[in-house]
């Protein structure tokens, strides 16, 4: 231990240099993971945050809200299924809206519930839940508690749509990276039929089911589909997880991740392995006065943890502060998981890389002390 201390003393450019160059690969790849989960959310935070255990999608809609349409003969199956215990409509659109206060019109996701336990947000950062139709709770990057909303049917002359409150608000609660409401089945009915005053009737989107006493969501999940081949339900998390776009873009940030990962464990090895060809006269010597090659490939483990451990402080310290703000409409978050997992990946692949430097240690002869070859 000593003996590493004393040669990173004597060395604190390079070796404060390595340190900032892991630091900075460390920065990035947190950075990289908390755009991701922060992209990854904006789509799909509000089927996470929705209160409905099991989700039911026409097969037809290929999985997305807006996508899917439930005719009631298919309803009616749903609702029959054994193992339910409850049973709400859920109603997805998105609409032009003009926000009390603002400029001009906005698009934004509402999302109507039947049953505010089936399809609603109960994660509330601010304000209260709806108590009457004409109340909603809306993500709260894109909106305060108190905003009204209008919607505004394009394209029908003299139409009005229904006005929303907004009297509660919730974290990570966007659908399609778009402003995102949750309300009433009624206001959502209202707004719906505003924009499309031919139709005849509003169609659920999606069912949310709640299993039975003794019946797991899976097993619901399964009974549920095999009642009809035109209902795919799903648990809401993997409604959310099997959403179309987020494999995609998981597998976009994966390459990126693993080019990361390559990286550092080459440049600490590449560098620990140039520091050993340099300092091969002084390792050859130590041999021949009695250090053991143990002691020195310890010396050389406790340089590389401390390098990539420094380095792993520094950058966390300097995403800490990211972590916190907001990239557009993608609210960034510190996932203290991700810390914990990277760090303990990218030290063992320190380590790992380290074992070439720590060979050629070992192969050290200490005769060539006496002949000089210890600098060959």
């Amino acid at each position: 231990m000593s003996l590493a201390l004393r040669e990173m003393r004597r060395a604190k450019a390079r070796f404060g240099l390595l340190i900032a160059a892991v630091a900075l690969l460390v920065f990035l790849i947190l950075t990289q993971q908390a755009i991701q989960d922060g992209l990854v959310t904006s789509f799909v935070g509000a089927i996470r945050q929705q209160t409905a255990p099991v989700l039911v999608y026409s097969t037809d809609g290929q999985r997305t809200f807006q996508g899917s349409v439930i005719p009631p003969p298919l309803e009616e199956q749903i609702r029959g299924v054994e193992g339910v215990g409850a049973s709400g409509r859920i109603g997805q659109g998105t609409f032009t809206v003009s926000v009390s206060g603002r400029d001009g019109t906005e698009d934004a996701a509402l999302i109507g519930a039947e049953d505010p336990a089936l399809g609603s947000v109960d994660d509330l950062v601010e304000g209260r839940a709806p108590e009457a139709d004409g109340e909603a709770i809306g993500s709260r990057a894109d909106f305060a508690v108190g905003d009204r909303v209008r919607i505004v049917p394009v394209g029908v002359p003299d139409a009005e749509g229904p006005e929303l409150e907004v009297v509660g608000l919730a974290d990570d609660a966007q659908l399609q990276v778009t402003p995102t409401l949750f309300t009433s089945w009624a206001t959502y009915e209202a707004a719906a039929l505003s924009a499309n005053p031919d139709a005849a009737v509003v169609l659920p989107n999606v069912i949310g089911l709640a299993p039975a006493d003794g019946v797991t969501d899976a097993e619901l999940v399964e009974a549920v589909n095999a009642v009809s081949d035109d209902a795919d339900a799903l648990t809401r998390a993997a409604a959310a997880d099997e959403t179309p776009g987020v494999a995609q873009v998981r597998q976009s940030f994966q390459v990126i991740f693993l080019l990361y990962g390559l990286v550092v464990p080459l440049v600490t090895g590449l560098f620990f392995l140039i520091v050993v060809f340099q300092k091969s006269a002084a390792l050859t010597l130590l041999r021949a006065i009695g250090a053991s090659g143990a002691t020195l490939v310890r010396s050389l483990l406790v340089q590389v943890v401390l390098v990539v451990g420094g380095g792993l402080v520094l950058g966390t310290a300097l995403y800490l502060p990211l972590s916190q703000m907001e990239v557009g409409s993608i609210a960034l978050r510190f996932d203290a998981t991700a810390v914990a997992v990277w760090s303990a990946l990218l030290l063992g692949l320190g380590l790992l890389s380290a074992l070439v430097a720590a060979r050629r240690v070992l192969a050290i002869d200490p005769i060539e002390a006496t002949t000089g070859g210890g600098g060959r």
